[in-house]
Protein backbone atom coordinates (compact mmCIF):
# COMPACT_ATOMS: atom_id res chain seq x y z
CA UNK A 1 0.00 0.00 0.00
CA UNK A 2 2.91 2.13 0.92
CA UNK A 3 4.64 1.24 -2.40
CA UNK A 4 1.56 2.48 -4.29
CA UNK A 5 1.18 5.36 -2.63
CA UNK A 6 4.46 6.48 -3.53
CA UNK A 7 4.77 5.35 -7.27
CA UNK A 8 1.72 7.09 -7.69
CA UNK A 9 3.45 10.52 -5.99
CA UNK A 10 6.69 9.90 -8.34
CA UNK A 11 4.38 9.65 -11.47
CA UNK A 12 2.13 12.62 -10.46
CA UNK A 13 5.59 14.32 -9.81
CA UNK A 14 6.56 13.74 -13.81
CA UNK A 15 8.53 10.41 -13.92
CA UNK A 16 7.61 7.99 -16.12
CA UNK A 17 6.45 4.44 -15.13
CA UNK A 18 9.84 2.61 -15.81
CA UNK A 19 11.77 4.97 -13.47
CA UNK A 20 9.17 4.77 -10.93
CA UNK A 21 9.42 0.82 -11.39
CA UNK A 22 12.47 0.95 -10.72
CA UNK A 23 12.87 2.98 -7.34
CA UNK A 24 10.28 0.66 -6.19
CA UNK A 25 12.14 -2.50 -7.05
CA UNK A 26 8.86 -3.97 -8.32
CA UNK A 27 7.46 -5.20 -12.04
CA UNK A 28 5.05 -3.45 -14.49
CA UNK A 29 2.60 -6.71 -13.64
CA UNK A 30 3.70 -6.27 -9.91
CA UNK A 31 2.30 -2.34 -10.52
CA UNK A 32 -0.49 -3.10 -12.16
CA UNK A 33 -1.65 -6.04 -9.80
CA UNK A 34 -1.17 -3.43 -6.99
CA UNK A 35 -3.30 -0.92 -8.95
CA UNK A 36 -6.01 -3.07 -9.48
CA UNK A 37 -6.13 -4.47 -6.06
CA UNK A 38 -5.38 -1.26 -3.80
CA UNK A 39 -5.82 1.88 -6.43
CA UNK A 40 -7.95 4.01 -4.97
CA UNK A 41 -8.37 2.51 -1.02
CA UNK A 42 -7.07 3.96 1.94
CA UNK A 43 -4.88 2.42 4.41
CA UNK A 44 -7.55 1.10 6.85
CA UNK A 45 -9.31 0.00 3.63
CA UNK A 46 -6.57 -2.35 3.02
CA UNK A 47 -5.95 -3.31 6.87
CA UNK A 48 -9.72 -4.58 7.03
CA UNK A 49 -9.14 -6.57 2.93
CA UNK A 50 -6.19 -8.16 4.49
CA UNK A 51 -8.18 -9.25 7.97
CA UNK A 52 -10.73 -10.40 5.89
CA UNK A 53 -8.75 -12.44 3.77
CA UNK A 54 -7.09 -14.16 6.82
CA UNK A 55 -10.14 -14.58 8.10
CA UNK A 56 -11.89 -16.63 5.26
CA UNK A 57 -8.20 -18.60 5.04
CA UNK A 58 -8.87 -19.87 8.67
CA UNK A 59 -12.48 -20.28 7.83
CA UNK A 60 -11.74 -22.57 4.52
CA UNK A 61 -9.15 -24.96 6.65
CA UNK A 62 -11.98 -25.22 9.92
CA UNK A 63 -14.58 -26.46 7.03
CA UNK A 64 -12.10 -28.70 4.93
CA UNK A 65 -10.98 -29.88 8.22
CA UNK A 66 -14.63 -30.39 9.48
CA UNK A 67 -15.09 -32.29 6.18
CA UNK A 68 -12.06 -34.43 6.58
CA UNK A 69 -13.23 -35.74 9.73
CA UNK A 70 -16.96 -36.08 8.52
CA UNK A 71 -15.71 -38.33 5.66
CA UNK A 72 -13.43 -40.70 7.92
CA UNK A 73 -16.32 -41.25 10.08
CA UNK A 74 -18.80 -42.40 7.14
CA UNK A 75 -15.54 -44.61 6.00
CA UNK A 76 -14.79 -45.89 9.33
CA UNK A 77 -18.44 -46.76 9.90
CA UNK A 78 -18.57 -48.88 6.26
CA UNK A 79 -15.38 -50.79 7.27
CA UNK A 80 -17.68 -51.58 10.82
CA UNK A 81 -20.74 -52.79 8.28
CA UNK A 82 -23.20 -50.15 9.25
CA UNK A 83 -25.07 -48.73 6.28
CA UNK A 84 -23.29 -45.12 4.72
CA UNK A 85 -25.35 -42.62 6.72
CA UNK A 86 -24.31 -39.55 8.80
CA UNK A 87 -22.66 -40.77 11.99
CA UNK A 88 -24.47 -40.97 15.09
CA UNK A 89 -23.52 -38.09 17.00
CA UNK A 90 -24.45 -36.11 13.73
CA UNK A 91 -28.00 -37.50 13.61
CA UNK A 92 -29.64 -37.16 16.69
CA UNK A 93 -33.12 -36.42 14.72
CA UNK A 94 -33.50 -39.62 14.03
CA UNK A 95 -35.20 -41.29 17.57
CA UNK A 96 -35.19 -44.59 15.58
CA UNK A 97 -31.33 -44.95 14.95
CA UNK A 98 -30.38 -43.75 18.56
CA UNK A 99 -33.38 -46.10 20.19
CA UNK A 100 -32.16 -49.03 17.78
CA UNK A 101 -28.65 -48.37 19.05
CA UNK A 102 -29.21 -48.40 22.27
CA UNK A 103 -31.89 -51.03 22.45
CA UNK A 104 -30.51 -54.40 24.47
CA UNK A 105 -30.78 -57.78 21.73
CA UNK A 106 -32.63 -60.59 22.97
CA UNK A 107 -30.58 -63.41 22.99
CA UNK A 108 -30.58 -66.26 20.69
CA UNK A 109 -32.02 -69.31 22.55
CA UNK A 110 -29.56 -71.67 24.10
CA UNK A 111 -30.21 -74.70 21.68
CA UNK A 112 -29.96 -72.26 18.36
CA UNK A 113 -32.53 -70.38 16.07
CA UNK A 114 -35.77 -72.36 15.76
CA UNK A 115 -36.79 -73.60 12.34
Amino acid sequence: MRKVREGERLLNAGQDLASVLRHLEITESTWNRWLSRYGGMKADDAKRLKELEAENARLKRLLADAELEKAMLKDLAEENGEPRSAPPSLAMNRPRMFHNRHMPTTPAPVGGPTP
